[in-house]
């Protein structure tokens, strides 16, 4: 796929997608959904960091001599997140009591659909910005995000259900939110010749995030299953995971 934006709106809309998971939690018993939530989560940890020191690092080193200032938006785009994710906490610490009749919605979930929509626009601008250094990045950059995705998703689509909306509506205005990552994405792909510095700045900025996701989000949701035989599991999920990154590195050779 030769056209970096037909692959990344193909990316973008296959990531969207995702946000109809919540479906899943209908199907499945809920000790089923936590055992693959956690599977799910220890392989989108070896992914996202595969795909930083696999992939985002090495193309920076090519990209730029100016190394270090390169690694000081990989640090700003560490702290972004963490200001994100501090109003993420802040809208829940606000709106935290779940509604008691039916028919009330609760302002958490207005508020959730909002934090996810923000969430959405950036993953759809860092699709969009590494689908523009190359294909390998962007498969790479997809594949981080999808994983990442799919618990978060879930989660989402609780919350939503939590606070007071019908299925039919949790289930649109869920993947209403995910298609916001359509604009992220477009206004980066048509803004790049003229400000074509973008992604020069948008790749450090994807590892930032991502490593930001998989030290503060994903490894100590992990640490809460304690039991030594399914640490050992979690272990070798996140090699997998890690392998999936070079494989894609290797067949891109």
């Amino acid at each position: 796929m030769n056209s970096p934006i037909l692959a990344s709106l193909l990316s973008v809309f296959i990531v969207s997608a995702v946000s109809l998971i919540g479906m899943t939690t209908f199907v499945l018993s809920e000790h089923l959904i936590r055992r693959l939530l956690l599977t799910f989560i220890a392989f989108s940890t070896g992914a996202l960091l595969g795909d930083v020191f696999i992939h985002i690092f090495p193309e920076m080193a090519v990209q730029s001599s100016e190394i270090t200032t390169q690694f000081l938006l990989v640090l700003a785009g560490i702290l972004l997140s963490f200001v994100i994710e501090k109003g993420v906490h802040w809208r829940h610490c606000h709106c935290s009591a779940l509604p008691e009749r039916s028919g009330h919605i609760h302002p958490v979930g207005i508020m959730n659909l909002v934090g996810d929509g923000l969430h959405n626009f950036i993953d759809g601008a860092l699709i969009a910005g590494s689908y523009l250094i190359s294909p390998q990045i962007g498969i790479a950059t997809t594949i981080a995000v999808l994983l990442h995705e799919i618990p978060q998703e879930i989660g989402d689509f609780a919350i939503l259900l939590f606070s007071g909306f019908s299925v039919r509506r949790a289930l649109l205005l869920n993947f209403f939110t995910a298609c916001i990552a359509f604009l992220g994405a477009t206004i980066v792909l048509f803004s790049a010749r003229s400000v074509p510095f973008l992604e020069w700045v948008l790749l450090p900025l994807a590892a930032g995030n991502f490593l930001y996701l998989a030290g503060s989000d994903l490894i100590p949701e992990l640490h809460k299953e304690s039991r030594p035989s399914y640490a050992f599991f979690q272990l070798v999920t996140i090699l997998v995971g890690v392998g999936v990154m070079q494989l894609l590195k290797l067949l891109s050779l």
